[in-house]
Order: C-alpha cells, then structure tokens, then sequence
C-alpha cells in the first residue's frame, strides 16, 4: 500500500499545480518580485555560509598554528 505522504520530487502535475496557486495568490505582475527576492534572500545566505566556513577555516589554521 502506498502512503499518502511519498517522498522526493514533485512530478509535473504537482508542479504545474502549485504554478497556478502561486498565479492565484499573487498574480502575474508580482512573480518576477517575489523572484528577485528569493534570489536575493539565496545570495544573502550563501554569502555568509561561505563567510562562516572562512571564518571557521581560519580559526583551524590558528589552533594548529599555536599546537606546532
């Protein structure tokens, strides 16, 4: 039996579903908006995620800096 709630990748129906309720709720003119600030929002976060493992990286190199 398979369950309601299956994992993984929507399929193409369930993509184009969710493109019409997203015509819906915002309309046509504020999608490129909203896709200007998601992208925004993605950059944002990738920018401190790497400014994160920089900072971390360095912090490595200085602990074995003072262990040697």
């Amino acid at each position: 039996m398979q369950t309601i709630f299956a994992l993984g990748m929507p399929g193409t129906p369930e993509m184009i579903f969710i493109v019409f309720v997203i015509l819906l709720l915002f309309g046509a003119k504020k999608i490129p908006d909203l896709a200007r600030g998601m992208g925004k929002g993605i950059r944002e976060f990738k920018d401190a995620t790497k400014e994160i493992k920089k900072e971390v990286d360095d912090a490595g190199k200085e602990i074995d800096k003072q262990a040697n």
